[in-house]
């Protein structure tokens, strides 16, 4: 018998048998492909914005709010994408713009084109333009490996090739390798300093 320091007896809650022979939900479909990697910038990005190396933010998708439910918790009931959203992270390093987009793809072989959105390629080419810093962070979650690719190469790449996707060989030879580690969890920094500081 356990009692609590007020003398109280403790009593275990009733276990519901019932739940135990419910399916477990799939947290790994389609809504939450890339998190893995957006999750591991993110906490990288906490890390280097706290020690003030740099300045990079998760840049919020557009979202234009119709109704809401005021009642109770002024819960959000429909709402819809105002616009297309550009990329997934921007701000200052070493005193320049820095824009970049997150890909993860299973593939043992490519990355796919499909995965980079028109209007991502035009906004990419407009920093480049403005002398700002560009790039793609890749995931091979085959090989767990994670690369920081420049637009100015994945671009010319683009052009020069009729293919659908950016062959694995291409991403070894021009992509630079980022570290993985505790503290930052993405040592992408280092790979920006290599890429476009030296």
């Amino acid at each position: 018998m356990i009692k609590y320091p007020n003398g109280k007896v403790y009593i275990p809650p009733k276990r519901d048998l019932t739940s135990e022979n419910k399916p477990v939900k799939n947290i790994f479909n389609a809504a939450n492909r890339g998190m893995g990697l957006e999750e591991d910038i993110n906490l990288s990005n906490e890390y280097y914005n706290n020690l003030g190396l740099c300045l990079i933010y998760k840049r919020p998708t557009p979202v234009r709010i119709v109704k809401c439910d005021y009642s109770s918790s002024r819960k959000i009931t429909e709402a819809y994408f105002s616009e297309k959203s550009t990329t997934d992270y921007n701000g200052v390093y070493k005193g320049r713009y820095m824009d970049f987009e997150a890909k993860e793809t299973e593939s043992k072989t490519s990355f796919s084109y499909h995965n980079i959105r028109p209007q991502q390629i035009i906004h990419l080419k407009s920093v480049i333009k403005q002398n700002g810093i560009a790039f793609f962070i890749v995931r091979m979650k085959y090989y767990s490996e994670t690369y920081l690719l420049k637009c100015e190469d994945l671009f010319a790449y683009m052009e020069l090739n009729s293919r659908k996707s950016l062959p694995y060989s291409f991403l070894k030879e021009k992509g630079y390798l980022i570290k993985e580690g505790y503290s930052p969890r993405l040592e992408y920094l280092s790979a920006v300093d290599r890429a476009f500081f030296n």
